[in-house]
């Protein structure tokens, strides 16, 4: 499988440089993704963020150094980025439960990280609804948030953002001001460089932007369009991961360097019948 074999080249890429501070934009090129999508990707798939896997293969391999070698600690910390021996020392606990010190007494309990090799099991229990739409571009107005790109952490960040937008008020400003399609309101990750992204609550709208709201021109797109049900924001989550775990890797499409979006239609958003959709930028393989 192409996509797949893109990805798992990414990752031998990431071996052999392991040593040297991490090109994010060379592994999503090798993937053929933008560094956000192969974030996203690399995350749903397994269940770890990148930078989390990157920790744990450095500090593996730093282990085997610190057991088998007779090199400092501080050559070793230097050898895999790390420019102070506490900030090293705090990695290495992190992983091991132990203090690099103690992982060259005999008898040290160390733990192994492999490096990953991706495979996908297409498990098919339950249908998937979508269609493939082609959109022109359309200019969205909300509210605005800059986040670190960590899934696991944006996953509490942004239903948090939610709430506060409605206990603001701004929320109800916002869909004062949807008058165009999608009839919904958007959450909207744009801005992706890899590293952080813009996440807008927002509606479609050719009104002016009042004062402390932000507007941003949603570029022309093909999209993949996925309907859903469930009780937010669990069932927004689990229709992401299997959109990247499932659908994407036999679609005959990848992502298209463009924003993702959420439409939200009204509800009772913690009903296991609400009605929600994901829209996935993509383009033909």
């Amino acid at each position: 499988m192409e996509w797949l074999d893109r990805l798992n080249a990414a990752i031998v890429y990431l071996e052999e440089h392991i040593e040297d501070e991490v090109d994010l934009q060379r592994l999503a090129q090798i993937a053929c993704c933008s560094p956000f999508h192969f974030q996203r990707m690399f995350s749903y798939l397994a269940e770890v963020p990148l930078g989390e896997y990157i920790r744990r293969r450095k500090m593996t391999r730093a282990a085997v150094e610190l057991h088998n070698a007779n090199a400092r600690i501080i050559d070793i910390a230097l050898k895999y980025g790390y420019d102070s021996p506490t900030a090293f020392n705090r990695a290495f606990q992190s992983v091991h439960g132990l203090a690099p010190s103690e992982a060259r007494r005999p008898g040290a309990a160390l733990k192994a990280y492999l490096p990953i090799s991706f495979k996908i099991t297409i498990k098919g229990e339950a249908e998937m609804n979508y269609r493939i739409e082609k959109k022109d571009a359309f200019r969205i107005v909300g509210a605005k948030e800059r986040y670190a790109l960590n899934v696991e952490e944006n996953f509490e960040q942004i239903p948090a953002f939610w709430a506060k937008t409605v206990k603001s008020g701004t929320f109800n400003q916002i869909l004062g001001l949807l008058n165009q399609e999608p009839k919904g309101i958007l959450g909207v990750s744009s801005c992706m460089n890899g590293k952080d992204f813009d996440y807008y609550i927002a509606a479609a709208s050719n009104m002016p932007a009042p004062a402390g709201l932000e507007e941003y021109i949603v570029p022309a797109c093909t999209w993949a369009i996925f309907t859903c049900a469930g009780a937010l924001p669990k069932a927004m989550q689990a229709l992401q991961k299997r959109i990247v775990t499932e659908w994407l890797p036999n679609s005959g499409y990848e992502y298209a360097n463009a924003p993702e979006l959420e439409v939200y239609f009204e509800g009772n958003q913690q009903a296991e019948d609400y009605q929600f959709e994901v829209w996935l930028p993509i383009v033909k393989k």
